[in-house]
């Protein structure tokens, strides 16, 4: 294990699979999220909650996840960079992408605000008047609708959510393709397919998750 870890293809390797795991949960959790639409974020927050087990495992194993994420990817950025000098960095540039250039940059956004995330909505420390835990609904539940509404009728709130969903959008157009090629799904046949849909899973995700801020500024959501 300790061989791997210190290889090259074995930290590139645990970004990939740790990358994966995150865009799975992304996933998951805009389909959470939507249920604002439809009014049933309440609903889906009380479900969560009455699964203390679920939650707490479902945290323990993204923080791990997360913190070898980072950790291997600021490495291997560092060990590139230093072995990357000259004219061979000029070349890489001029075949390489904005996304794929500024992977370390995007990820430190995304890593800030989803510390600010957390302490807007999970910890609820940020606007403690909208928190969901001050706040009740019809049936008793803490209304997670009406902090989230709250919130992004602020402008600089749904602003900052919007950066940070570009910086999401750009990171994993590189992010999901590159992935796939770490762990040798890399062939003529397979990579054009990879690299289209991880940029359609892109997109879709972005819309899905800057959807909300937006429809809330724009007046079309509102709570009860």
């Amino acid at each position: 294990m300790q061989s791997f870890i210190n290889s090259s293809v074995g930290r590139k390797m645990l970004v990939a699979v740790t990358g994966q795991f995150m865009i799975l949960f992304i996933f998951v959790h805009v389909l959470g999220n939507s249920t604002v639409f439809f009014g049933g974020l309440n609903a889906y927050a009380a479900k969560l909650h009455s699964l203390p087990l679920l939650v707490w495992i479902t945290r323990i194993i993204m923080s791990t996840v997360i913190t070898v994420h980072v950790f291997f990817s600021i490495q291997l950025t560092l060990e590139n960079w230093k072995s990357n000098p000259g004219s061979y960095a000029v070349s890489k540039y001029q075949r390489s992408t904005f996304a794929s250039r500024n992977m370390i940059w995007t990820g430190a956004l995304i890593g800030t605000f989803l510390l600010f995330h957390l302490l807007h909505f999970t910890f609820q420390v940020i606007n403690p008047s909208f928190a969901a835990s001050a706040n009740m609904d019809a049936l008793g539940r803490p209304d997670v609708t009406f902090m989230v509404i709250s919130s992004f009728q602020h402008f600089i709130s749904s602003i900052i959510y919007i950066a940070a969903m570009i910086a999401l959008a750009l990171h994993l157009f590189h992010g999901i393709q590159s992935s796939f090629q770490t762990l040798g799904i890399n062939n003529e046949r397979s990579m054009p397919f990879i690299t289209k849909s991880g940029s359609v899973a892109s997109v879709i995700l972005f819309l899905g998750y800057i959807a909300i801020p937006v429809i809330i500024l724009l007046g079309l959501l509102k709570g009860q």
